[in-house]
Order: C-alpha cells, then sequence, then structure tokens
C-alpha cells in the first residue's frame, strides 16, 4: 500500500467511527481519539521517555506511514505473545502510550528505524481492524495529583531506587550515564518509576504490568522490586567476569614471564629440554585418571617443577615422584571371578594333592562371595618347606579369581625403607616394595605374593617387620 492510499484508508476510518460514535472526536484534548497502533514485541515505550524503535512488521510500518501523513503520534501497544506473527485486535494489552514520532529513517532492508516520545497512558476502547493495519480508539488515563507532601513522603523510595540504579549503571556500562543523569532530574517518584522501568531488561509482560500500575507510589515500589531482581543478576555477572578476567591475567601473566624464560636460554645457549620434559608430563597428568587428592598434588609438584633453574638438584628428585604418581594404577581394577567350581578346576589342574590347603582357599573366596564388600579381605598365610608349592599356589589363586599376580620377595630385606619407602629428599628415594609390585601390575587388585617372610631381617635401620605390620594391618 502507497502511502497515499494508506491515507485515504485511514482518513475513512476515522469518518467511519466518527459517525458511528459522536463522542470519538478529541473536542477539548480530554475525549476518546483514534490512532493508528504501534505494535510492540520486545520492548514497550514509556510516558516522557525517548526511545528508538526498529519496525519490520508490515501493519506497524502502514500505521508508521499514515501517521507521519497526519500528526506524527500513534499509539504503542504490548502485544501480549510475541510469538504470535499474526496478531488480532484481541492479542493485544488494554494499557498503552500515546507516541510521537520525532525522526524517521527507512533502512536498506525494507525495516524503518524510528525515534519516539512517549506521551500519556491511554487505555484502548476499542481496535479497528483496516486491512492493512490497525487504529484504536483511546482515553487518556491521567494520573492522580501529587502534592508536595506526597513527593516528600515518597522521598526515602526514591533515594533507595536511585542508589541501586545508579549501582545498577556502574555494572551495565550500555545504561549509559545520561540515564541516571536523567533519573537524578526526575521530580516526582511517577516519573522517576517511568524512566527506571524503561532502562530494565525485564521482559515485556512485567514492564506492561508496570505500565499499568496507575498509582506512582506503587508503581515505583514495584519497579524497586524488579530492579533489585536486576541488579542481583548483574551482580552476579560481574563476579564471574571478575574470575574469568583473574584467571586470564594471572594466565597471561605466566605466559609472559615463561616466554622472557625461554628467551633468557636461548641466549645462554641453554637448551629448552626441561621445558620438553614438563610439557610431556603435563599431557600426561591431563590424560591420566587420578583422584582429586592425588591430582592436586601432582599439578603443585608439576609447577614447582616449571619454575625450578635447569641445574637445580631436586629437578630428578620432582620429576621421578611425578612420574611415580601418573603410573600407579589409581583406577585400574580387574573383575573377580568368584565361581567356585572354576577355582577348584584351576587349583586341581595346577597342584596335585594339598587338599586341606586348597579347602582352605575355596572357603576364603566362599567367604568373599558371600560377604562382598563387607569385609576386609584377610590375609592368607601359606607355611610350609621350601618346594612345596607355596608360591604356585598363590599364582593359582589369581588365575581362579582373574586377577593379576605379583610376587614380593622381602628375604633378607633389613630396611624398613624397603616397605614404607624412602623420603624424598634421599637420593635415588623410591616407593616402598607393595607400591612397586602395584606399578607392575597395572591394576590396583592383584594377588600380592609376600615370599621368604621368615627371612626378614632387622638392624639399626629399623624393624622392617614392624613396617609390614602397618602395611597389612586391616
Amino acid at each position: 500500500m502507497t502511502n497515499a492510499s494508506s491515507g485515504i484508508a485511514w482518513i475513512d476510518t476515522l469518518a467511519r467511527v466518527s459517525d458511528a460514535s459522536a463522542d470519538l472526536a478529541r473536542a477539548d484534548g480530554d475525549g476518546p481519539a483514534l490512532y493508528p497502533v504501534l505494535q510492540l514485541r520486545s520492548d514497550l515505550v514509556f510516558p516522557r521517555m525517548v526511545t528508538p524503535l526498529m519496525v519490520g512488521r508490515e501493519e506497524s510500518l502502514i500505521a508508521i506511514e499514515v501517521a507521519m501523513d497526519q500528526d506524527h503520534v500513534l499509539v504503542a501497544v504490548g502485544q501480549r505473545d510475541p510469538s504470535d506473527q499474526a496478531p488480532s485486535s484481541e492479542d493485544f494489552y488494554s494499557v498503552g502510550v500515546e507516541v510521537k514520532i520525532l525522526r524517521q529513517l527507512r533502512m536498506p532492508d525494507g525495516s524503518t528505524s524510528i525515534l519516539v516520545q512517549g506521551r500519556e497512558r491511554v487505555k484502548v476502547v476499542q481496535m479497528v481492524e483496516e486491512g492493512s493495519f490497525l487504529s484504536a480508539v483511546v482515553e487518556t488515563i491521567w494520573e492522580p495529583t501529587q502534592d508536595s507532601s506526597v513527593i516528600s513522603g515518597a522521598e526515602p523510595l526514591m533515594r533507595a531506587a536511585l542508589k541501586m540504579f545508579e549501582r545498577c549503571v556502574v555494572l551495565n556500562p550500555a545504561l549509559g550515564d545520561e540515564a541516571y543523569v536523567a533519573a537524578l532530574n526526575a521530580s516526582d517518584p511517577g516519573w522517576l518509576a517511568d524512566l527506571i522501568a524503561s532502562a530494565l531488561s525485564a521482559d515485556l509482560a512485567a514492564k506492561q504490568e508496570i505500565l499499568e500500575t496507575f498509582d506512582p507510589l506503587e508503581r515505583l515500589q514495584r519497579v524497586t522490586v524488579l530492579l533489585g531482581r536486576d541488579l542481583d543478576l548483574l551482580e552476579l555477572e560481574a563476579r564471574i567476569r571478575s574470575r574469568v578476567q583473574d584467571e586470564l591475567d594471572k594466565s597471561q601473566r605466566e605466559y609472559f614471564l615463561r616466554e622472557q624464560l625461554r628467551a633468557i636460554q636461548r641466549e645462554l645457549g641453554e637448551s629448552d629440554e626441561q621445558g620438553r620434559e614438563v610439557a610431556d608430563l603435563r599431557h600426561k597428568l591431563q590424560v591420566a585418571d587420578l583422584p582429586p587428592l592425588a591430582r592436586a598434588k601432582a599439578e603443585e609438584e608439576l609447577r614447582r617443577l616449571s619454575t625450578m633453574p635447569p641445574f637445580a638438584p631436586e629437578i630428578s628428585m620432582v620429576r621421578t615422584y611425578l612420574e611415580w604418581l601418573i603410573d600407579l594404577p589409581w583406577r585400574q581394577a580387574t573383575e573377580d571371578n568368584m565361581d567356585l567350581q572354576h577355582a577348584a578346576s584351576v587349583l586341581a589342574e595346577n597342584h596335585y594333592g594339598l587338599q586341606e590347603a586348597k579347602d582352605r582357599i575355596l572357603e576364603h573366596i566362599a567367604v568373599r562371595k558371600l560377604a562382598g564388600d563387607k569385609m576386609r579381605t584377610p590375609i592368607l598365610c601359606l607355611v610350609g618347606p621350601p618346594g612345596t608349592g607355596k608360591t604356585s599356589m598363590g599364582r593359582s589363586v589369581a588365575q581362579a579369581l582373574g586377577r593379576m599376580f605379583v610376587r614380593v620377595s622381602i628375604g633378607g630385606v633389613r630396611d624398613e625403607a624397603e616397605i614404607r619407602g624412602h623420603r624424598r629428599t634421599y637420593v635415588g628415594s623410591m616407593p616402598g616394595r607393595i607400591i612397586q609390585a602395584m606399578r607392575t601390575a597395572g591394576t590396583v587388585n592383584p594377588v600380592v605374593m609376600l615370599d621368604e617372610v621368615d627371612k626378614l631381617g632387622q638392624d639399626v635401620r629399623g624393624d622392617p617387620s614392624a613396617a609390614l605390620l602397618e602395611v597389612l594391618d586391616p
């Protein structure tokens, strides 16, 4: 529809509505009037607020052209369901705002950008569907007159709202300082409520509730509640941004210092072998399935290693410690085969005789099958002269259960550090024999055969049997 045809349709609509009701013509400025409807889906316009709008819907574009041909006045009305692409007259709220178009700018994509200023709240008396656009018969809603005592009584609420709005402006630079300056110059609670509501990021329904609150004090109270919710979200976003920025700053600082260190090493002719080792350990640590405490300790040691000078005496010790942490089977476990018939057949196949020992082993497996995880696994002690099959019996138990088997010979051990592990400060320190066996087995639940227990020694470096009791005591 062209501008001329839109103007003719608008004049015809006005004439027919005027003929139907003699009260539609606003003679003294207080009676009903007929205006084109500007349909709003994402935001609202409030009285006395200057608001930019981007319009793309055909009905609203025609309404704008009609208004530009007349007195530049529209009625901005919110749509109840913003997703409805073809709303009828019943799909709009009954309270809107009379607005005046201050500026119009046509965009290359066919849409139109307009700058409007809200005038007064209006009540939609009747919607008129005129083919290509909607018009509305409206009546102005006048706010109750506020004397000085009412405004004076609202000052505490106004100050509280201004303080919260100031904080919102600080946290959300998109609002701009101009919004806060305008709020400072608001002389009454109704004006302040409309100004803050127009700046809030609330949805259309919440803003419509503010628009339909005609009492200024009540309107400011509702706006303060919405302002508090908005402020809580902004403060949460600010805290999240601050944490993220701190992490980024820390990472950038570490990266800068590491690059400087590499440059200095290149100038000194030193190789970056340590950097490659640290990178390799970091990659292994990322793919390793460590429990939280072990991972935290490993990351701490890795940070120490990355900051050590190339010839620091502790480098080898820390690197060995990290390699052991990464290589241990923290979560790798085999599933037990608790079939007693299978266990009996394995024992019978591998050993002739020894029926008493076989029965005790089968009894042990049966008890574990019934008790499940409710009991700590007891330790089986195999006693006999050399060559009677004690070690091979332990290997058969592992085969029957489907577990890995590892033999630890502790005959002649005189240092308790061989069992418990050496202190890390010692050169060539290593974990104890039990941890070494678990690393060799590759699982956390192997069958460990402690061989030649009767040949443990004792000297001034401690009693290995006491350390062994500490390891094996359930």
